[in-house]
């Protein structure tokens, strides 16, 4: 007979959650848990030896994920977070069935279910190259509204600047109107008979990477007035929120009350040092120390 002590015992793990991504931009989704599960204790791995993951073809992200998804799972991680959009698109299904029943999830879905929820009637997705050719935001928003307008800009350059540290300047805002001139024309113009006059006119921005909330800014400048009339939806914020319903509703086991103080290990397969100097502007905090492992 299991005593009272056991059952309450039974319903909390002090276990880390595991995060990866192919390099620094995850560390936007594990800023994000952070702050939305702030008693938990996190393992993250960052990928830097073989990033970027957007160029690569479908089967070699699948590979790469499942490898670095095992690094995390050996460390006895209870949950897991493709903290990756080109990895989620194309990897989750199988990680989720390699790794049953620890719980994984992915950050598409998040990010589809709170862009289809703002009410525009047209969405631009802005991906990687391997991202937006698979098409899975396009899937999923049009799963959820049939009628929406769903366009997909690939933006290899942002991640390669987000990469090196650089998310504001000159390069950056012409980088981005360059971008956003093609999928949003008719909404950034000036007042006039283009220009969006409600939420509904406009149209809603899916930031479908992880490197790109750190380009934020740069992206309501581009908008200019527009910007009113456009949200901007982080799939980093939405990921995290999904993950602590999961908590919430007790599909996963939260720490234990008065348990140990929260920990983030941080791993990364190359450059440690580099990770070190450049991921603090995703994380939002100085990083002291980072492990090397070797997939």
């Amino acid at each position: 007979m299991t005593t009272p002590a056991r059952q309450d015992a039974a319903q909390y793990d002090p276990s880390p959650i595991g995060v990866f991504d192919s390099g620094v931009g995850g560390l936007t989704v594990l800023h994000a848990l952070r702050r939305t599960l702030p008693g938990e204790s996190f393992l993250y791995l960052g990928d830097t030896a073989r990033l970027p993951y957007g160029t690569k073809s479908a089967a070699t992200v699948q590979r790469y994920a499942l490898q670095a998804a095992r690094i995390l799972v050996d460390r006895g991680v209870k949950a897991l977070v493709i903290a990756c959009n080109t990895a989620s698109a194309v990897a989750l299904e199988a990680l989720a069935a390699h790794y049953a029943p620890l719980p994984v999830f992915g950050v598409v879905g998040p990010g589809a279910v709170a862009a289809a929820a703002t009410g525009s009637r047209r969405v631009v997705v802005l991906g990687t190259e391997s991202t937006i050719s698979g098409g899975a935001y396009q899937r999923a928003l049009l799963a959820l509204r049939p009628t929406l307008a769903v366009y997909g800009r690939a933006c290899p350059l942002l991640v390669a600047l987000a990469e090196e540290g650089r998310h504001t300047g000159p390069i950056v805002d012409l980088v981005v109107r360059d971008y956003l001139a093609g999928v949003l024309a008719g909404v950034v113009e000036p007042a006039g008979a283009g220009a969006p006059h409600t939420a509904e006119d406009g149209a809603t921005v899916l930031l479908g990477c992880t490197h790109f909330p750190v380009f934020r800014r740069a992206i309501v400048a581009a908008l200019g007035t527009a910007a009113a009339y456009v949200p901007i939806v982080d799939s980093a914020a939405t990921t995290a929120a999904a993950v602590a319903a999961e908590f919430a509703a007790g599909r996963v086991r939260g720490v234990p009350p008065q348990g140990p103080a929260p920990r983030i290990t941080l791993i990364a397969t190359d450059g440690a040092a580099r990770f070190q100097r450049i991921g603090h502007f995703f994380l939002d905090e100085p990083i002291d120390a980072v492990q090397l492992v070797d997939l």
